[in-house]
C-alpha cells in the first residue's frame, strides 16, 4: 500500500486546540467493524458499549515538561530543547533547533520560563544518523526536578494557540491515571477519562490493566516514502507487568473482550505476544509498525482518537478495521469522511472513535 492511500483534507477550525471543559462530554465515533456501520454517539456512550468482564487496558504513562529554552555559549544564539529518551539520569537525547550550527562539545545555557538565563548549563556529547543530539547534564542535578521548573509543556506542533499555558498544559495535557515520567506527548485516548467515568466502568464490571510506553515526538511524524512498508518506525520503551498479564490471561479465558485505550498501548500488547499469543513480561523497546494487512493476537476493540493524514496511527487503526486484510482503509477514510462533515474535532484535544466487532 501507499502512503497517500492514507492521505485526507481537514479544514483547519476542526484541529483541537483547547480540550473540551469535561474531559467525557466529547463526543465518539462507534465502527462496527464487520457491519461497517457508523453511529455517532457521545463519549460518556461509551459505557453502554462495553460489558461486565471487558478488560481495558491503559497506559500510564505521564507527559514531562520536555521543552525547554536556552542560548548557545559564545555568539548566544537562542536554542530550542525536546527531549525525547532518557540514557542515564544525566544523558538525555534530544532534538534541537535550529541544530545545523551545533556541534559537539557545545555548551548551552538553560532559561527559566520567564526567557531569562539559569545557572544550569549542559554540553553537547554525540549526534547520531536521525539528527538526534545527546545532552550531558550534571550529573549533581535532578533532571525531572529541573524540567518541573524550567521546562514547558510540550504540546503538539498543530496546537497553535498563544500563549501557551504551560501550567494549566500539564495537567489538561494528562490522562487522569497517568504516573510514570517519561512521555513528550501524551496517549491521547486516554485523555476523555475521568475519574468518575472510571468508577463507573469498575461497578458495571469492567476492569482496568496498565502498561507503560513512553511516548516519543515520532508519533506526530508523517511516513515520508511512498510505499509504507519502506517506512523506519521510531522506538519507544515500554513495560508491561506480571499482573497485567494475568489479567488479560484472565480475561481470555473468560471469554471477555480486551479493550486498548489508545494505539500506544496496542503496540505494547503486540509487541509483547509471541506467535504463540503468550505475553511475558518486561522491560523493552519497540519499533513496531502496525499497517495493513496485519493479524492482531490480543486486542478485541480499540478505543483511539482521530490522527494526522499520513501517519502510522492512521495505519494502524485502519489495520485493526479489517484485521489480517487491506480493506480496513475504505471503512476508516470513510468514518473520517463523515467525521469531518459532522464537525467532529480532530487530534489530541479531539473527539475519540471506538472499534470493535
Amino acid at each position: 500500500m501507499r502512503t497517500s492511500d492514507f492521505d485526507y483534507s481537514l479544514p483547519s477550525e476542526l484541529i483541537a486546540q483547547h480540550p473540551t471543559e469535561r474531559r467525557d462530554a466529547c463526543r465518539l465515533l462507534v465502527v462496527e467493524r464487520l457491519a461497517k456501520r457508523l453511529i455517532h454517539q457521545q463519549f460518556r456512550d461509551l459505557i453502554n458499549c462495553l460489558n461486565a468482564g471487558d478488560l481495558l487496558v491503559v497506559n500510564n504513562s505521564r507527559v514531562i515538561p520536555a521543552r525547554l529554552r536556552g542560548q548557545k555559549e559564545g555568539n548566544g544564539a537562542q536554542i530550542e530543547i525536546l527531549l525525547t529518551d532518557q540514557i542515564t539520569p544525566s544523558q538525555w537525547w534530544c532534538m534541537l533547533k535550529p541544530g545545523k550550527r551545533i556541534h559537539i562539545g557545545t555548551r548551552i545555557q538553560l532559561h527559566n520560563l520567564d526567557c531569562k538565563p539559569t545557572d544550569h548549563w549542559i554540553t553537547v556529547r554525540e549526534k547520531n544518523n536521525t539528527g538526534k543530539y545527546l545532552l550531558q547534564w550534571p550529573e549533581t542535578l535532578d533532571v525531572l526536578q529541573t524540567l518541573s521548573k524550567i521546562g514547558e509543556t510540550p504540546l503538539p506542533p498543530y496546537i497553535e494557540r498563544k500563549p501557551i499555558d504551560t501550567y494549566n498544559d500539564r495537567e489538561l495535557y494528562q490522562t487522569v491515571y497517568a504516573k510514570n515520567e517519561g512521555s513528550v506527548a501524551a496517549p491521547t485516548a486516554g485523555l476523555h477519562f475521568t475519574k468518575s467515568f472510571l468508577n463507573k466502568l469498575n461497578d458495571k464490571g469492567v476492569s482496568t490493566a496498565e502498561v507503560t510506553l513512553h511516548v516519543g515526538p515520532g508519533t506526530f511524524q508523517p511516513v515520508e516514502c511512498d510505499i509504507i512498508k519502506d517506512h523506519v518506525m521510531h522506538d519507544e520503551w515500554f513495560e508491561i507487568s506480571t499482573e497485567t498479564i494475568e489479567a488479560i490471561q484472565q480475561a481470555k479465558k473468560n471469554g471477555n473482550r480486551i479493550i486498548a485505550v489508545g494505539t500506544t498501548t496496542m503496540r505494547v500488547l503486540e509487541s509483547a505476544a509471541k506467535k504463540n499469543d503468550i505475553i511475558e513480561p518486561q522491560q523493552n523497546r519497540t519499533n513496531i509498525f502496525v499497517h495493513p494487512p496485519y493479524t492482531f493476537r490480543i486486542v478485541d476493540a480499540l478505543l483511539t482518537n482521530f490522527h494526522l493524514p499520513k501517519s502510522t496511527l492512521l495505519m494502524l487503526i485502519s489495520a485493526f478495521a479489517a484485521p489480517g486484510n487491506v480493506s480496513g482503509r475504505e471503512l476508516i477514510m470513510q468514518a473520517y469522511k463523515e467525521a469531518i462533515e459532522k464537525r467532529y474535532r480532530f487530534f489530541s484535544y479531539g473527539d475519540a472513535m471506538f472499534l470493535h466487532l
